[in-house]
């Protein structure tokens, strides 16, 4: 048996960086406390602004983020792993990236990834997203060693391209995390669906720490924070969504068992298009 404790934190961010950090802090303390040795925060973590011009005023560079270093902090005072699910920052060209960031127990940074695919819709609601205005995507899929498992980063959105996380389990992931900050309709919709089919598809286990509630700049996210084992079943769902931290045990050994049983991500076959 391969034990892990892990902890997803379900926030619901403020529109300053200072501001976020006094509101995680806790729920990441009450988390190490708690024995979580891996600790995830959702997307958005360090800020969340619609006003682009607003944004482009607050967003800083990693390096001069105030939640970001004080994550680091907390990582390197309780000895733990921490996700930072992602923050909003300045690349160094003066463009916006939406970054997934690991934190190692040294208060280091040891993998970084920019989200690929830009949440740009139109819902029946009426909603309008286009996040591909503020941000630039990235354009390479990251598997992160740690001492306990490979992980392979991803954001929100990418949930919905399936391909992005066969290349992650082929990669060796063996955790997959889908920090999120998922629309209210799209999530009473989709969101469970979506988490437990990437589980069962790629025989990984998906954690997903998400926003929750109506935040200061008037959005509204979904919760529902999950953590799903390769064989699809949820294992802890924070159900509501209020700020949280949700704590799941997992059995690492359940990936190898899942990926014998089904194994699709070698059975696979090369075809030609219709």
């Amino acid at each position: 048996m391969r034990p892990l404790r892990v902890a997803l934190i379900q926030t619901r961010t403020p529109a300053s960086q200072g501001e976020a950090l006094s509101h995680t802090a806790p729920l990441i303390e009450q988390a190490a406390g708690r024995g979580a040795q891996f600790i995830l925060t959702p997307e958005g973590s360090n800020l969340l602004q619609r006003s682009k011009s607003r944004f482009a005023q607050t967003a800083v560079a990693p390096e001069n983020d105030v939640f970001v270093a004080g994550v680091r902090g907390l990582a390197a005072a309780h000895r733990v792993h921490i996700l930072i699910g992602s923050a909003l920052v300045q690349r160094p060209d003066g463009l916006f990236a939406n970054r997934a960031m690991l934190i190692t127990p040294e208060g280091e940074i040891s993998a970084a990834y920019d989200k690929i695919h830009m949440f740009d819709v139109d819902l029946p609601t009426g909603e309008t997203h286009r996040e591909s205005a503020l941000y630039t995507p990235g354009d390479k899929a990251v598997v992160a060693q740690t001492p306990f498992a490979k992980v392979g980063l991803s954001i929100c959105y990418d949930v919905r391209f399936p391909h992005l996380y066969r290349a992650l389990a082929q990669a060796g992931a063996e955790i997959i995390t889908v920090p999120a900050a998922f629309t209210v309709p799209t999530g009473q919709a989709h969101w469970a669906t979506l988490l437990r089919a990437r589980a069962i598809e790629t025989g990984s286990f998906v954690l997903a720490p998400a926003q929750g509630g109506t935040h200061e700049d008037g959005r509204a996210t979904y919760g529902r924070s999950m953590a799903i084992a390769p064989w699809g079943e949820v294992l802890a769902i924070a159900d509501h969504d209020e700020p949280d931290v949700l704590i799941a045990d997992l059995d690492l050994d359940a990936v190898a068992k899942a990926r014998e049983a089904i194994p699709n991500l070698t059975n696979g076959r090369e075809f030609t298009g219709p």
